[in-house]
């Protein structure tokens, strides 16, 4: 049956006219259609990690709003429109940053792979955190250099190098260069330019 454009459309508000004339309540239907998928959620404004931007980003999640429950669920990410910076813009990177948040491979806790083996194994984060601090003792002790060949002081530890976060401010950057030129580290580098 071949139905003109014309004809789809007498048959059509024919049709809405006929539910209304028999008292089919549309209301609920209409209500239902404009409820948003972030009607009952909180928001929480943070910066996306991928680039030096620091593009603002608004993350809703469902939940009973307490901190560091399991139970919350990330329900949509949107660019932060009072951001100054991105104003309410995300990249392709930025706007899939859910499914970083929301994906059952992403690493809640601190692995270790020994040196040779072939697995990696769960460890505390004391544990890690205290033997980071020995490796990096033992480095700098291994490798610090006091004097140079013409006998002037130097104090350099070329054994390590730190490449900095593209999220962290001014603040957290300038505490981090001044820990590290304490400890005599030459190589520092950061992610702004990825």
């Amino acid at each position: 049956m071949a139905v003109s454009r014309r004809e789809f459309l007498k048959i059509s508000t024919a049709g809405g006219v006929g539910i209304v004339a028999f008292g089919f309540d549309l209301a609920p239907a209409y209500a239902v259609v404009r409820e948003l998928k972030i009607e009952r959620t909180t928001e929480t404004r943070s910066i996306c990690p991928y680039c030096a931007v620091s593009c603002g980003v608004i993350i809703h999640t469902l939940g009973d709003k307490s901190k560091n429950v399991t139970g919350t669920t990330v329900v949509h990410v949107e660019g932060d429109p009072d951001h100054p910076v991105n104003r309410g813009t995300l990249c392709p990177k930025g706007i899939t940053l859910k499914h970083d948040i929301v994906n059952n491979t992403r690493l809640t806790k601190p692995m270790y792979r020994a040196s040779g083996s072939d697995h990696w194994e769960e460890k505390s984060w004391d544990w890690m955190i205290d033997t980071i601090a020995q490796r990096m003792k033992k480095t700098r002790d291994d490798t610090f250099i006091e004097k140079n060949a013409a006998g002037q002081t130097v104090n350099q530890c070329p054994g390590m190098a730190i490449v900095g976060g593209c999220t962290d401010n001014n603040e957290v950057n300038y505490l981090l260069v001044k820990w590290l030129r304490s400890l005599g580290v030459l190589y520092t580098d950061n992610q702004a330019r990825l």
